[in-house]
């Protein structure tokens, strides 16, 4: 079992060390994540890889958040306990080297998320595990989890939603695309959409079904048009179908290199009851009175 484990540890510290951005606490979250295998039936473990990635981001995930609680309580003080049991253990030379391999710019910015958007986005944009895995660890469903790991790269890559310049610039693109989906403008859908854009509807099945390309999506909502308000979904932007004040379902946009890289179409009640939807106000009111449903 400890040689097994050790084939394991290099994977788990490195994934850990990006969560934490600390040498120090990513070995001890290791390290606890060994005690836990060695207290556990082994028996019922079928996949050790997933189940130690599984473990050790759920110890991250509770330090993260010890750590902003502390941050919110002692936010003028220090923490003398923590680094007087980490002084005897710390090395500069490894934290160094370990920095340069992840990239200082990277950890600076990931310091900036919470601690559920840290350990989506380092789990799926890094390590490439999929978003039904990770919705467990974070205590989500896959959408909201989704929506995480989104939030998160946009925060990465500088542009955070809550940008009132960027905010205009996604409300124009999506009032873009909506008047082009009302009108049946192809060329204007086009216009607006990644050629690899992908469309997920949960509506035609208890499956979401997914619609891949530009031109097939294009195709799928051309001259299909009624009943949707630009809002901000989750702090995105979104749009949100409920005539007559009834919510019968919600638009989803993922922007990416100024064009529409994701639409997902939520109509399911309980996903619904996880979002946080808000109007725009009046001072969006040239970009938020289109309409659209895709039917």
């Amino acid at each position: 079992m400890e040689e097994q484990f050790e084939s394991y540890r290099e994977h788990l510290q490195a994934m850990a060390y990006r969560m934490l951005g600390s040498l120090t606490e990513a070995e001890d979250a290791v390290q606890e994540t060994w005690l836990r295998l060695y207290r556990s039936d082994r028996s019922e473990i079928e996949n050790l890889g997933g189940w130690l990635t599984t473990v050790t981001s759920r110890i991250c995930l509770d330090m993260l958040r010890s750590r902003k609680a502390r941050r919110e309580e002692f936010m003028d003080e220090s923490l003398p306990e923590i680094s007087a049991n980490s002084e005897d253990r710390y090395n500069p030379e490894q934290e160094a080297l370990m920095a340069d391999s992840v990239g200082l710019a990277l950890l600076v910015v990931l310091d900036k998320l919470n601690p559920s958007e840290r350990v989506a986005f380092v789990l799926h944009d890094v390590f490439a595990v999929p978003f039904s895995e990770i919705a467990p660890i974070v205590g989500k469903s896959e959408l909201a989890t989704r929506k995480l790991a989104s939030r998160a790269r946009q925060k990465v890559r500088g542009n955070e939603s809550n940008s009132q310049a960027d905010l205009d610039r996604q409300c124009k693109l999506v009032d873009a695309f909506l008047a082009a989906a009302y009108a049946g403008d192809f060329d204007s859908l086009l216009a607006v959409l990644d050629p690899d854009v992908v469309l997920r509807d949960d509506r035609e099945t208890s499956v979401r079904t997914e619609t891949r390309g530009a031109l097939a999506l294009a195709n799928k909502v051309a001259g299909r048009a009624k009943a949707a308000q630009v809002a901000l979904v989750d702090g995105c932007i979104g749009a949100i179908a409920a005539p007559g004040g009834k919510l019968l379902y919600v638009i989803q946009f993922t922007i990416k290199d100024g064009k529409i890289a994701e639409v997902d179409l939520i109509s399911d009640s309980t996903h619904l009851e996880q979002l946080d939807l808000t109007i725009l106000g009046k001072k969006m009111t040239t970009y938020s009175k289109k309409q659209v449903d895709f039917t």
